[in-house]
Parts: structure tokens; C-alpha cells; sequence
């Protein structure tokens, strides 16, 4: 049907809820009786009508095309969408667990304000009279802290923030942001690089994780097994260049040992070779590029710097060179990397853009313009804002430095650690449960456009926070130019000139176009050529998985049965290394450990795995939360916690990479 404001606006919620379906763990066989009794509090089973509503899950980054399983109106489960061009049938751990985490008894039940050391019910409408007041005392030192790397919010929360006079809206750390700045910063481009795997017959994934858990992985997977059809030639070769061999490396056609602080060197001493080749990029400055990767970044240098042979990168430069369609894929949140992924892709006629939508709140920043916001950088230059904002984020969890502010509001879905520092917890609606909608995912190879309304109706006292910030806006006199988000997306929709199809849920497919970047960064990857790390005795190769969780979201209640013994074991965290980084450290399998780094420690177990650089040591992100479920408090430890903050040498990005620990045996 047609696409405009009105019949958009006037999509009803489709269901209400039902119980809560989470895994039960049989302690005696006596428990499993009682359930054979008719006793009144047994869960009911519903009988009615089953139906699949398409939906957009907002959970994971790059956000999945979703059917809610409902049955009598009640949702009770989620799977992939198979209309959907994307994900075609696919669905990440993370949203397969969907309807789980909105039926889990950890949901902030309504909002919440902090009084001593205990939270007490208060309505909304006080909520929203407490902080106007505490804003309009503010006088402009506020600061919002955004999760969402993809959606129209990031319109209506920076518009405000520009409406009370502040330019503090700040993006969680992210492969996006490293790419954007890389993009549109020091190359000069417009913009947001797109990655055409589906079509391209040669990709190398430089740190990206790409059927784990970087960008859109249900598209990487499915792109990936099209041309690797069982018992039949691939039709392209994947590589994968990382310090460990994670479950990417494990399906891919190779992979190349290189350590993650050393990628950009990697990547440029391949740029020698095709360059020797004759490779040539129409840029402003290719000549001092040329002559600086030239001396640089020769291959004796490059060994030396990284340990990777130079005949290595000449083997790896000669393939890329005889493939039709190319790609270079960086991962990571490493300017540097992403800026010389682009450069290598510039070198080979292979850099591709998606192009930005237009705004439908003129006062709110672009995306790239957001992206160029350093969050690390804000949070260590020492002066706290009066009122701090975060939305959709745990920044108390997963960064590895503390932020403050004299007043915290945190706009979450459930309890995590950046709710229980707050001093204002308002619950956002869950995904299902509110409109919104996916801008150009990053890491899909063209322009798109998703939209996801509302199919469950809360049972909870909640609230979208984009209409609460709307309504507050109002009361402060700031006219953003809406009276609700659902008009906010219709608008944007009819900007972007997308047609609802009820079959996969509203998209709007676009495409690429090639690159413009008037530099390739020269100046910047002249300092790329010698790897930082710290003073530590090893070096941090962490690793993230949907199965366990990610930045914004915990361990989901049905993945803990599937988390490998690599990752977890006992409730202890696993770290991975070799058996000549054991030996060095005088540790061995299954010795318990202490890690040291960073603002704290981390306690482990070794796995002794030769798939990890020697020096290295392999941990899992996502675990060792202290506030949450049954299925993540508790569990593992935090390695963000052991990170160590650093200015990029190339860019002055603040970056992680190359983070080292002291290893204690315990």
C-alpha cells in the first residue's frame, strides 16, 4: 500500500503480551512432578490464531527483518523474516531471543527516580517536569550518549540538545564511527562507505568479524554461503586477517595471522605491491601517498614492524589484483585501519558510498557529523556535564572509563549497570513495542531504508523515549517540528520515498555509488607505520560474539546453553592462548589467572588454542555484568574494565587496539 503520513500513523499495534518463556533448569526430577499437577499457578497454554507479524528488531547493531510469532495476540517467539532482501530468512542469536528479553523480569517496570541508594516509582508526567527543570538549570551543559548507530531518534535527541545550547551528543564507540571518520574526516569524502560482499568475488575482512558479529552478519553469512556452495568451487574467496582464529576464520578460505594494532601496517605494505603493480588512485595527494608507502612500508619494514612476510603480502596483493570486484573490509574501531582499508580500496577501483538521507529535523546533526563526536575523548577532558542523557547505552559497562555527570537520566529497556548509576531510570519501549526505523546499516552494500512499528502492545508502565523527549521539548518551548515519533518517521519515509510492504515489514532499497575521497590520507598513515602497545607482558586480542551479548545488550536467556567452553567455563571467563605464550608466562591449561590492565583486573582460566598470535591473549567481550538477569550477572568477568585508553599515533582517535595486561598466576 501507499506510503504517506496518514495511513502510517493509523498502523495499530498488533497483539498484546503473553507469559514469559525462558529456560528451566530441572534440579531433581521431583521438580519436573510438580508440573504434572493442576495446580492454579501452572502457565496456561493460549489456543487461537497464529499469526507472524513483520517487525524490525532495533537489538543488534545493524537491526534483523523479524516475524513475531503471536498466537491468540500473544507474542511467543521470533524468527527470520524471508521477504526481507537482506537478511532473507536469517536471524542473529541476539534477535532470535527477542520476545525472551521483552517478556524478562528484568525490564524497568516504570520510571524510576533515585532517592539515597534506593530507586522509588514516579509518574511521567513529574518525570518530565523534573527534567525540563533540571535542563533549563543546566544553561547548555548537557551531554546525550546514543546506542542507536541507525535510527531517526538521533534526529529528535540532538535537535533538542541543539535546542538548549549544547553540541554534546556523543556515539557510543564503534566500527561506523571509526569508518565515518576515516571517510568523511581525514579523507574528505561524503558520505558512508558501503561494502558490497554479494557481488564482489575476492574479500578480505581486515579485523572484521564478519560472520560473528561485524555489521550485518545474517546478510554476511548469507552472501558468503551463496558463493561457497557445498561440495561445489567457491565462487569467491573470503580471507580473514586477524590475531585470533575466531568461528569467521574457521569458514573462510584462509586466514592470515596479524595483530589488530598492526592492521593498517598490513594493509599498506599490500598497497606496496599493488602500487609496484601499477595501481594509481585519482587523489590530491597520491604522490606523496606513493612515496611514502614506498619507503614506509616495504616488505622488510612491514615484517619487521608486524611479522608478516613480505611474500605474504605480494601473494595476498597479486590475488586481490587478478579479481574482477575486490573488496577490502575493515573491523575495529581504528581510524587508522579503516583509513588505509579505504586507501587499499581506492588503489583498486573498489571504494563505494552509500549517501546519507536528507533530515526531517533541520536543527539535528547528520550522521556523519555525530560520528565525529569522540566519546572517550569527551569523557577524559575532565570538566562533567550538569545533566547527562544516555539512550539505548551502558556506557557505565562497556567503557573502559568511567563518564560522570551531576545528573544522569538513562532511557533503558532493562537494568543494566548505566540504569543503576542514574539518578532518573524512564524505560524506553521495547523495539517491538514502538515505532522506529534503520538508516543505511553499516556494512550493507546500498542504500536502505527499514521501518518498524509497533506489534506488541507494553503491559508495562513504558514509554518511547523519543516521545517523551518530544513532549519535554514542548513544555520547554524547543519546536522540533513534531508532536509524536510515529509523524517524525512518516516523515522521513515520504523524504526517503518509501513504500510500505507489509511483507517484509516497510524497506526501501537504494544502491551504491563509487567513492569520492579527495585524499588517501597520507599524511595520517605516515605515522601508522609502528604498532603502539602498552607496558603490559601480553597483548589484549578481545572478541566479541551475539551469542554472549553485546555493547547495549546482555546475555539473552536462551544463549547461555550454547556459549562454546572456549568462552566460558564454570562461570569463569576463558582466555586463549598459545602454547609459546603459556610457556613464556609459566602458566597452562586450565591455570586460573589474573588479569591486570586498564582501570581494574579480570580473573580467568587458560585454553591453550595455537590459533592465537604468539604474545596474545584471547578474551570474550559481553560477559561479567553486575547488574542484571540470572543468565549475565554474575557471569564471567568485564574485559572492558582491562582496556586501556590511548590516543591513535596516526589519527589522535582514542582507541583500545594494542591494549596490554600483566598475567598473574592465582
Amino acid at each position: 500500500m501507499g506510503f504517506d503520513r496518514r495511513t502510517f500513523i493509523q498502523l495499530s499495534v498488533g497483539g498484546t503480551v503473553g507469559i514469559l518463556f525462558t529456560p528451566v533448569l530441572w534440579k531433581a526430577l521431583d521438580d519436573v512432578s510438580i508440573w504434572t499437577q493442576n495446580w492454579p499457578w501452572i502457565p496456561r497454554l493460549k489456543y487461537g490464531a497464529l499469526e507472524d507479524q513483520p517487525a524490525v528488531s532495533k537489538l543488534c547493531d545493524s537491526g534483523c527483518a523479524v516475524k513475531v510469532r503471536k498466537v491468540a495476540g500473544s507474542a511467543f517467539g521470533t524468527e527470520g523474516n524471508e521477504d526481507s532482501p537482506l537478511s532473507k530468512g536469517g536471524i542473529c542469536p541476539i534477535c532470535a531471543n527477542a520476545v525472551q528479553v521483552m517478556r524478562n523480569p528484568n525490564r524497568v517496570k516504570g520510571p524510576m527516580k533515585k532517592v539515597g541508594e534506593a530507586f522509588e516509582p514516579i509518574t511521567w508526567e513529574d518525570a518530565k517536569s523534573m527534567v525540563a527543570d533540571k535542563l533549563a538549570a543546566a544553561k547548555g551543559k548537557v551531554a546525550f550518549i546514543s546506542g542507536d548507530q541507525t535510527g531517526t531518534a538521533n534526529e529528535v535527541f540532538s535537535g533538542f540538545l541543539a535546542g538548549i545550547g549544547s553540541e554534546d551528543y556523543l556515539q557510543m564507540p564503534c566500527d561506523m564511527q571509526a569508518a565515518s571518520r576515516a571517510y568523511n574526516g581525514v579523507m574528505g569524502g561524503t558520505g558512508q562507505v558501503a561494502y558490497d560482499l554479494e557481488n564482489s568475488d575476492f574479500v578480505l575482512l581486515a579485523g572484521a568479524d564478519a560472520m560473528e558479529s561485524w555489521g550485518p552478519t545474517v546478510a554476511n553469512q548469507k552472501a558468503f554461503a551463496a558463493t561457497h556452495p557445498t561440495g561445489e568451487k567457491p565462487t569467491a574467496i573470503y580471507m580473514l586477517a586477524s590475531p585470533v582464529q575466531t568461528r569467521t576464520a574457521s569458514v573462510v578460505d584462509a586466514w592470515i595471522p596479524v595483530p589488530e594494532e598492526g592492521m593498517a601496517t598490513f594493509l599498506l605494505g599490500v598497497a606496496y605491491h599493488l602500487i609496484r603493480a601499477g595501481k594509481y588512485a585519482g587523489a590530491a595527494d597520491f604522490g606523496s601517498f606513493r612515496s611514502m608507502i614506498m619507503d614506509a612500508y616495504a616488505p622488510g619494514k612491514v615484517e619487521a614492524a608486524i611479522g608478516v612476510k613480505g611474500a605474504d603480502t605480494a601473494a595476498l596483493a597479486k590475488q586481490l589484483l587478478a579479481a574482477s570486484d575486490p573488496i577490502v573490509v575493515p573491523g575495529g574501531t581504528s581510524v587508522a585501519t579503516a583509513t588505509a582499508a579505504f586507501a587499499v580500496n581506492m588503489l583498486l577501483g573498489s571504494l563505494r558510498k552509500v549517501s546519507e538521507f536528507p533530515k526531517v529535523i533541520q536543527s539535528a546533526m547528520s550522521t556523519s557529523e555525530r560520528m565525529s563526536k569522540d566519546l572517550l575523548t569527551w569523557v577524559n577532558k575532565g570538566a562533567a556535564p550538569a545533566v547527562a542523557m544516555v539512550y539505548e547505552a551502558n556506557p557505565a559497562y562497556s567503557l573502559p572509563d568511567d563518564f560522570k555527570a551531576g545528573f544522569v537520566v538513562s532511557f533503558a529497556t532493562e537494568w543494566d549497570e548505566t540504569a543503576a548509576k542514574a539518578d532518573l531510570v524512564l524505560p524506553n519501549a521495547f523495539t517491538f513495542e514502538r515505532f522506529d526505523d534503520m538508516q543505511n546499516p553499516y556494512g550493507i552494500g546500498k542504500q536502505t531504508y527499514s521501518v518498524g512499528v509497533p506489534v506488541c502492545r507494553p503491559t508495562l508502565d513504558v514509554m518511547a523515549s523519543t516521545d517523551f523527549i518530544l513532549d519535554v521539548a514542548a513544555s520547554m518551548g524547543i519546536n522540533l517540528g513534531f508532536d509524536s515519533f510515529a509523524e517524525v518517521i512518516a516523515a522521513k519515509a515520504e523524504a526517503v520515498g518509501a513504500d510500505f510492504d507489509e511483507a517484509s515489514g516497510g524497506q526501501y532499497e537504494g544502491s551504491y555509488s563509487s567513492a569520492r575521497a579527495s585524499v588517501l590520507g597520507a599524511s595520517v598513515l605516515s605515522r601508522a607505520a609502528a604498532p603502539v602497545r602498552g607496558n603490559g607482558a601480553v597483548v589484549l586480542a578481545p572478541y566479541s560474539q551475539l551469542i554472549v551479548g553485546s555493547q547495549n545488550v546482555a546475555t539473552t536467556p536462551n544463549a547461555p546453553c550454547v556459549i562454546s567452553t572456549n568462552v566460558l567455563k564454570g562461570g569463569t571467563l576463558v582466555a586463549m592462548m598459545c602454547s609459546a605464550t603459556a610457556k613464556k608466562i609459566g602458566v597452562s591449561d586450565e591455570s586460573k589467572i589474573k588479569l591486570s590492565g586498564g582501570n581494574g583486573e579480570a580473573a580467568a582460566l587458560v585454553k591453550i588454542n595455537e590459533g592465537v598470535l604468539p604474545g596474545a591473549v584471547a578474551v570474550p567481550l559481553g560477559l561479567g555484568h553486575t547488574v542484571g538477569d540470572e543468565f549475565s550477572k554474575g557471569v564471567g568477568d568485564n574485559v572492558y574494565k582491562i582496556l586501556t585508553v590511548r590516543s591513535e599515533a596516526a589519527t589522535g582517535a582514542t582507541v583500545w587496539t594494542g591494549s596490554t595486561v600483566n598475567v598473574a598466576k592465582m
